[in-house]
C-alpha cells in the first residue's frame, strides 16, 4: 500500500511542476512564445493547468450522490492514462450502491466504535463521500495505476467534484474478516488486488493548497 501511495505522489509531480508558472520564468525573458504560454497559465486560460492547480484532497462532502454520467466521464479519463506497453493492468469498480457502502461501513463502525463516537460528523469510512471508485492492480502495477488515479482526480476536479485517495479503508477491508465480503462484491478478476479507493463527491470544504517544495525540481542544461 505504501508503494502505491508513493506512486500516486509521483504521478502528481505534474501538479508540483506546474506551480512554476505562478512565479515566472527567467528563460522566458527573451522568448515571445514562452511568454505567451506563461501568461496564459497566469490568467487561468489553460484549463488543464487550472484543474491541476485547483485540485485538493477533499475530506468533507455533501450528501448529494454524483451523477452516473459524471462518474462515467471520470472513469473514461482514467482508463485513457498511459500504461507500460498499453497493458492497462487495472480493474475499476465504481460503487454507486449506498447499500453496499453502508454494509461495509457498519463493519467499520463496530470495529472502531470509540473512534467513530469521537467524530460527530462521521457518516462513513470513506471520508463521508457518497460514491467511491475502487482500483485493483495486476502484478503490482503501481506506476500505471498511479497514472490512472491522477487522471481520474483531475477529471473530477474539472467537473466540480472533489476526491481523496484512500489507503486506510483498503487496509481495514483486507484485514477484517467481516469486511472481506466487500472485495467479493467488487468481483475483481483473479490476479487483481485492491490497492486504493478514491472518495468522490461534491465538496463541502475548500481547503487551501499545501506548501510545495520547488527546491526538489532542478533543470539540467
Amino acid at each position: 500500500m505504501r508503494k502505491i501511495i508513493l506512486t500516486l505522489a509521483a504521478a502528481a509531480a505534474v501538479f508540483s511542476l506546474s506551480q512554476s508558472c505562478s512565479n515566472g520564468s527567467e528563460k522566458c525573458k527573451n522568448d515571445t512564445n514562452c511568454q505567451k504560454t506563461e501568461q496564459c497559465c497566469l490568467n487561468g486560460e489553460n484549463q488543464v493547468v487550472k484543474a491541476m492547480m485547483a485540485r485538493r484532497s477533499i475530506r468533507k462532502y455533501k450528501d448529494t450522490p454524483v451523477e452516473h454520467e459524471k462518474l462515467e466521464t471520470i472513469v473514461k479519463c482514467g482508463i485513457n492514462a498511459p500504461s507500460g506497453m498499453n497493458k492497462q493492468p487495472w480493474e475499476i469498480r465504481v460503487v454507486e450502491s449506498q447499500e453496499l457502502i453502508n454494509q461495509v461501513n457498519e463493519v467499520y463502525k463496530n470495529a472502531n466504535a470509540e473512534t467513530v463516537a469521537k467524530d460527530p460528523d462521521f457518516k462513513n469510512m470513506f471520508r463521508n463521500a457518497p460514491n467511491i471508485i475502487c482500483v485493483a492492480a495486476e502484478n503490482n502495477a503501481g506506476l500505471d495505476c498511479g497514472l490512472l488515479g491522477e487522471n481520474m482526480m483531475l477529471a473530477a476536479q474539472s467537473l466540480g467534484l472533489g476526491t481523496c485517495c484512500l489507503g486506510g479503508p483498503v487496509r481495514f477491508i483486507k484485514s477484517n474478516d467481516n469486511a472481506k465480503f466487500f472485495i467479493d462484491k467488487l468481483g475483481f478478476s483473479e490476479g487483481y488486488e485492491l490497492i486504493y479507493i478514491l472518495a468522490v463527491g461534491y465538496p463541502d470544504e475548500s481547503p487551501a493548497a499545501k506548501p510545495r517544495d520547488e527546491n526538489k525540481v532542478k533543470f539540467i542544461n
